[in-house]
């Protein structure tokens, strides 16, 4: 049976990483509102799905990776066309 983490672990493992990626994020959103023509984007739906993933991140509720995949993710289509199979 696997072992659960202990949660200041989990921290001390994964916080640098953690602290990396937000500030890319930080630095990508810096760098499009310092960009020409962001007055253009103001309504940008992939602009309006991160603020969505965003302040899922910073909500007290479980399964945030699942909540913020669904913002990304298209919703199912049952006509959806099959790749054809390979022989």
């Amino acid at each position: 049976m696997p072992t659960v983490m202990r949660a200041d672990a989990v921290v001390n493992r994964y916080f640098l990483e953690m602290r990396a990626k937000v500030l890319d994020v930080a630095a990508a959103l810096d760098r499009i509102e310092r960009a020409e023509g962001v007055e253009h984007l103001r309504h940008d739906e992939r602009l309006a799905k991160l603020r969505s993933a965003i302040e899922v991140l910073l909500d007290d509720q479980p399964n945030r990776a699942e909540r913020v995949l669904m913002i990304f993710s298209d919703p199912y289509e049952p006509d959806w066309p099959r790749p054809a199979r390979r022989p």
